[in-house]
């Protein structure tokens, strides 16, 4: 079963309103943001990390990067760092490199999500692939995914060539 296929039957059965969209081939939340006409800030970005407590996920807002050392903070843990390529292609086999879906609950991984996207209404996420978003409300996220809020990211600073 693909991905997709699964973040779909998941909201179905719990009677989740979503709308899922399809778009051009884009890799980063910028390019994902502007293929779908959002602001990189609206659309969620999901960061694979590993810690003495295993992997989870932190969702951020497109433009902000996490704070690593704020997030092992929050989980009391001596050591953490992002995951490697390696390690997310084995956490998600069925999914395109750096497509993974916000639902941490899915693949048994803690969700914890910073309070920019949290205080938003809407949250926009890849769905398995470069091509496909999901897009909900956070109130209906935080009660099917039951993640823990709180500030670990900040604003990623544009370069300008």
């Amino acid at each position: 079963m693909t991905t997709l296929k699964r973040c779909i039957e998941f909201l179905e059965a719990g009677r989740i309103r979503y709308a899922h969209t399809r778009h051009s081939i884009a890799y980063t939340a910028r390019e994902v943001a502007a293929a779908e006409h959002l602001s990189a800030h609206k659309l969620t970005k999901i960061v694979v990390f590993l810690s003495e407590n295993g992997f989870g996920l932190a969702l951020v807002p497109g433009d902000y990067l996490v704070h690593l050392e704020v997030l092992r903070s929050l989980q009391s843990v001596t050591w953490i760092r992002l995951a490697t390529e390696q390690e997310i292609a084995e956490l998600f086999p069925e999914c395109e490199l750096g497509a993974m879906p916000a639902f941490g609950n899915l693949f048994d991984l803690p969700v914890y999500v910073d309070s920019g996207v949290s205080s938003q209404e809407f949250i926009a996420f890849n769905a398995g692939t470069h091509r496909d978003v999901i897009h909900m409300s956070f109130a209906d996220f935080r009660h099917v995914v039951d993640p823990r809020i709180a500030t670990f990211a900040y604003k990623e600073i544009e370069e300008f060539a």
